[in-house]
């Protein structure tokens, strides 16, 4: 098998209940079933409801937070709203600042920066938030604070009050001292909401709020696109409420009512029909990019900017910072691929890169790539003039990134995240031996059978099958993301009717047919594959596509491989 050829492995056909709705199209039982939905839930999963959200008192800690924070609005009390600078933390913020001034507080907001103070709550932020404004008695932080233990209690001591809003993991030593920790993480939840992203429990906030004392004129279904957007960007499982959320939430953002999000819609060139990638991929992307080019505060105020401000300009800006994202990706990945040519052998299981002319705002975005690039779990390492490197990493399936970082502590000055994407602190005299102890973690935990490319395919179906009424039910499976992925169908014996049209970036636009059913293609980055004799088999995703007022179907092929009849 080439290197770049993966594994198919094509899911097996699921016994369909025999009770099923007739009204559901088979295909879509058959996708539901192979996502574990029972066939009780398959409406609800297809036509989700806002009436379906559960209570959010269920939410741990929700009682106390609803309690202080109308205390506050009642005495005229100072409140900062404090959060991450990445898509979920700006959302979260812009959320619970304008539901904060829709009571008439006084409310003030605030993110870190990330080059020079870091993520979550942190002295050297907190330093600047208190100068940069009247001292607050409440602090609420969002989509950070949970592990902020001795940050809170300082606060606390200063007789500043906190309530945490967040969804990451409890540290060890448990919850912070403070009035509230409204987080679905908690062991003392009764909701069943662990999936949801700070702007979901921020949203949970807004509604209990808005149930204890309602805001004449505030409609909180109009913040659902804020909400969608989050949830997308955050890569969080779409499942249950997060699903209905983003659902809806899409619907809304074809009309939204913030008028920095509509200029941005403008400015990336998206219209509706809205999908989940739009916003993965040409929304989100622009409002990260502040972040990481140590700019949050542009694309708060794009997000935040009301009525008699031209958000054009802001839009803009933050499209701006997004080019510079760009082209410091391309240069550090350019430059990544040059050092791994010297570094690495070919065989070697992981990647490990560090450079002191490498940005840290975009170490995250390299180790994705070269992950894809070459299908090994991935460190780039962005070091600053103290010889500290700060580096992200992106896995592959069967090898957790948090696993490898326990077991080489010795190496490393912190560590932490996920399976899957996870950052670390090192000195770069230890990332020789941070790597050589990686390398021998996956080595001896994973075999390389199971290191292998794999694309796992839920249908196989022919040409014939492929029609705008498929599409039109394909899509109330809709929207896709973590725990729902698109699926993937294949099909075999397909030929070229005419040579590979190259475009830009090597794309590939293809004229297929399948006997006497024809199809057109995009492929992706194809023109840098070497293409297997004909016909092929392919495996592929399929998307709405409408050009000059034209509507169809579009193929977009994710890998080909020489016609096999297995």
């Amino acid at each position: 098998m080439s290197r770049n050829q993966s594994q198919w492995i094509l899911a097996e056909v699921p016994e369909i209940p025999p009770d099923i709705d007739n009204e559901i199209p088979e295909i879509l039982v058959r996708m539901m079933a192979q996502r574990g939905i029972p066939p009780e839930e398959m409406q609800q999963f297809l036509h989700p409801r806002l009436m379906d959200l559960t209570d959010p008192l269920l939410m741990p800690d929700m009682k106390p937070a609803v309690d202080r924070v109308l205390q506050a609005v009642d005495t005229g009390e100072n409140i900062v709203v404090y959060g991450d600078y990445d898509v979920d933390g700006i959302t979260s913020v812009t959320l619970m600042t304008q539901i904060l001034s829709a009571y008439r507080s006084s409310v003030r907001s605030f993110i870190p920066r990330r080059g020079a103070e870091g993520y979550g709550l942190n002295s050297a932020a907190l330093e600047r938030c208190m100068k940069e404004g009247e001292k607050p008695s409440l602090l609420i932080t969002v989509d950070c604070g949970t592990a902020s233990i001795d940050e809170i209690a300082t606060l606390k001591n200063e007789g500043i009050d906190v309530i945490v809003v967040d969804h990451h993991e409890l540290p060890p030593a448990g919850k912070p001292d403070c009035i509230a920790v409204v987080n679905p993480k908690c062991p003392d939840t009764e909701a069943d909401s662990e999936y949801l992203c700070a702007a979901g429990v921020v949203f949970k906030l807004a509604h209990a709020l808005l149930k204890a004392r309602p805001v004449e004129g505030f409609d909180l279904k109009d913040f659902l696109d804020l909400v969608a957007l989050a949830t997308v960007a955050d890569i969080v499982p779409l499942v249950k409420e997060n699903r209905l959320l983003v659902r809806h939430g899409l619907k809304r953002m074809e009309q939204t009512q913030h008028n920095g999000l509509r200029a941005l819609m403008e400015v990336a060139q998206v219209k509706g029909p809205l999908t989940s990638a739009d916003v993965g991929f040409r929304i989100g992307p622009r409002i990260n990019a502040a972040g990481r080019m140590d700019r949050p505060e542009d694309a708060l105020e794009a997000l935040m900017c009301n009525a008699n401000v031209d958000p054009l300009p802001l839009a803009e800006r933050l499209d701006s910072h997004n080019r510079d994202r760009q082209a410091e990706e391309q240069r550090i990945h350019k430059d990544a691929l040059k050092c791994y040519e010297e570094e690495h052998h070919p065989d070697d299981p992981v990647i490990v890169l560090g450079s002191r002319d490498w940005h840290p705002g975009v170490v995250g975005i390299v180790a994705s790539r070269m992950m894809r690039r070459f299908h090994k779990p991935t460190f780039i390492i962005a070091i600053d003039e103290k010889g500290i490197g700060k580096g992200s990493g992106r896995s592959i399936g069967g090898v957790s990134l948090m696993d490898a970082i326990n077991a080489n502590r010795e190496h490393l000055e912190a560590g932490g995240g996920h399976a899957m994407a996870a950052g670390i602190s090192v000195h770069e005299d230890k990332i020789a031996d941070f790597r050589n102890g990686f390398a021998d973690f996956v080595t001896e935990n994973v075999s390389a059978e199971d290191r292998l490319q794999r694309l796992h395919l839920d249908a196989e179906i022919d040409f014939t099958q492929l029609s705008l009424d498929f599409l039109k039910s394909y899509e109330l499976l809709q929207p896709f993301g973590s725990s729902n992925p698109e699926p993937v169908f294949m099909t075999r014996e397909v030929w070229l009717t005419e040579a590979p049209r190259e475009l830009k970036n090597h794309h590939l636009k293809l004229s297929m047919k399948q006997k006497e059913c024809w199809q057109s293609a995009m492929f992706f980055s194809g023109g840098l594959r070497e293409l297997p004799e004909q016909p092929w088999d392919i495996a592929f995703t399929i998307n709405r596509n409408t050009f000059r007022g034209r509507t169809s179907l579009q193929i977009v092929i994710q890998d080909v491989r020489a016609h096999s009849s297995e």
